[in-house]
């Protein structure tokens, strides 16, 4: 009995000019017209790229609203990496634990959660989640929270911290902080609210009372 052969040809990889300005101009166009009515015309027109080159990419629409919705994410994550780098990297002292956790969430609360990107993703996940892989699909999952328990349990390792799951102190910790802040207040921006900070540092003295050395 003879057999069909079917082949698929593979997408390109990697992160080059074009593939670049595909996300870009499928990203405003998703944001600005909608998924639907986005055509891959329309994105290819935006990007200065054939319809062919989008495909080549992508495979198709969903495929490539997916890899939209996965940049903004990553893009997300990569701030968290460098604010945690930049706050929580020196601290060497307990003095200096309180006020540094603080930096880093008053730092994650306005630049991160008040920022466009996180308005992006909110909006692209919540307009466009029939078209996910998904309902409720979450290109930063549980990367956010793994992130900051990496530096949790350093800063145990250091003596600074006593958290033995840091990956429950880390969520504990979130909740405590910004968390506070986004389900009271809506928003998390301290630069245009002036309750953010002081729910931020008793969140973070809060926090400090359970897992700080004894």
């Amino acid at each position: 009995m003879p057999t069909t052969k079917t082949t698929t040809k593979p997408l390109r990889e990697g992160a080059t000019p074009k593939r670049a300005a595909i996300l870009t101009a499928a990203r405003e166009l998703f944001l600005a017209d909608g998924f639907d009515r986005s055509s891959v015309d329309a994105v290819a027109a935006r990007a200065g790229v054939s319809k062919r080159t989008v495909y080549d990419y992508f495979g198709d629409k969903r495929t490539l609203l997916r890899a939209v919705v996965d940049a903004v994410g990553q893009s997300l994550v990569t701030t968290i990496r460098r604010t945690l780098d930049e706050t929580l990297s020196d601290v060497t002292r307990d003095a200096e634990l309180e006020e540094a956790l603080v930096t880093f969430s008053m730092r994650i609360a306005t630049d991160m959660l008040d920022s466009a990107e996180y308005a992006t993703l909110r909006r692209l996940v919540g307009a466009e989640s029939g078209h996910l892989p998904h309902r409720g699909y979450n290109p930063m999952a549980d990367t956010p929270d793994e992130v900051i328990a990496a530096r949790f349990a350093a800063l145990t390792t250091a003596g600074l911290l006593d958290a033995p799951d840091p990956r429950l102190a880390a969520d504990q910790f979130t909740a405590l902080t910004f968390g506070v802040a986004l389900d009271r207040l809506g928003s998390a921006n301290a630069a245009a609210d002036s309750r953010v900070r002081p729910l931020i540092v008793e969140g973070v003295r809060t926090f400090l009372r359970a897992y700080r050395p004894r």
